[in-house]
C-alpha cells in the first residue's frame, strides 16, 4: 500500500522526530510511505480564526499534492479533522455563495482517505499490536479534535495496551481540554494556563513518567506547563511510543 505522510506545520517546524517515527512504524508494518515535498499548511489556523476565503487556496493545494495517493496519514487529530470535517464545509459555503461547485469537486477526493494515525492503523491496516516495546508508566490524553470531531474512541488506548513493557494508567479528567485550542491560548491566556495546570496536576497524580497524546500542539502546551510547574514527567507523541522497539528503543 502506498500512502502519503502529511506531517503538518507544527511537526515540520518543531517535532520532526514524530514524522520520522510514523515512517519507521508504517514501514515496519509493510506500508510504502511517501513524503510529498510540496505539502504545506492545511489551512486550519486560517479557517479557525475567521479567514475562510484565505484557507481555500491552501485546501486546493492540499488536494493537488495528495489526491493521487491511496491514503493520507497524519500524526495530528486536529489536521485530520480539518480535512475530513471542514473541507466539505469550505466547498459547501463556496457553492452557497454562488461560486459554483468547483471547490467541492476539487476537495472531494482527499476527504475520505485522510486518516489520523491511529485510525489508519486500526481501521485500515487492522492492527492493534504493532510490535512496539516501551517500558514506561504512561497516561494518555485524548485531544479534543480526536475525541470530539474524529471520534477516535478507544483506538489509541488499544494500541497502547498492546505495547510490551508499557503500563497504561487512567488520566483523571481525561476528556477535559488541555487549554491549548490553537488561538484560544493566545486570546484567553489566563484560562488557557489554568486549564493546562489542571491537566498537568491530574497527570502527575497518576504517577506516570510519560503523558502521551496524538497531537503535538497539545503536547507543546502541556509540556510547557509541566516545565513551569516543575513536573517530573514528560510529553511524548503516541507515534514515537508505537515506533519504539527493543532493538531501537525510544528515549
Amino acid at each position: 500500500m502506498r500512502v502519503a505522510l502529511f506531517l503538518t506545520c507544527v511537526n515540520d517546524t518543531l517535532y520532526p522526530d514524530t514524522g520520522r517515527a510514523v515512517v519507521k512504524l508504517l514501514t515496519r508494518l509493510g506500508v510504502e510511505v511517501d513524503f510529498p515535498m510540496a505539502q504545506t499548511c492545511c489551512g486550519q489556523a486560517h479557517y479557525n480564526t475567521g479567514y475562510r476565503h484565505e484557507a481555500e487556496p491552501m485546501a486546493r493545494h492540499f488536494s493537488d499534492v495528495f489526491r493521487d495517493y491511496e491514503a493520507i496519514v497524519t500524526p495530528s487529530g486536529s489536521c485530520a479533522a480539518m480535512v475530513r470535517e471542514l473541507y466539505p464545509r469550505l466547498g459547501a459555503r463556496a457553492r452557497a455563495e454562488g461560486r459554483g461547485d468547483t471547490l467541492e469537486r476539487v476537495l472531494a477526493p482527499v476527504v475520505p482517505k485522510t486518516y489520523e494515525l491511529t485510525e489508519f492503523l486500526v481501521d485500515v491496516l487492522g492492527v492493534t499490536d504493532v510490535g512496539a516495546y516501551y517500558p514506561h508508566r504512561v497516561t494518555y490524553h485524548p485531544t479534543c479534535h480526536g475525541l470530539r470531531v474524529l471520534g477516535l474512541g478507544d483506538r489509541p488506548r488499544r494500541l497502547l495496551q498492546a505495547v510490551r513493557g508499557l503500563e497504561l494508567v487512567d488520566l483523571p479528567g481525561a476528556e477535559e481540554c488541555c487549554g491549548f485550542g490553537g488561538t484560544f491560548a493566545v486570546k484567553n491566556p489566563d484560562v488557557s494556563a489554568a486549564m493546562g495546570a489542571d491537566k498537568v496536576r491530574n497527570a502527575e497524580s497518576t504517577g506516570a513518567q510519560v503523558l502521551c497524546a496524538g497531537d503535538n500542539s497539545c503536547l507543546l502546551h502541556i509540556g510547557g506547563t509541566m516545565t513551569r510547574l516543575g513536573a517530573d514527567m514528560r510529553p511524548v507523541h503516541l507515534a514515537e511510543i508505537l515506533a519504539s522497539t527493543e532493538e531501537e528503543p525510544a528515549a
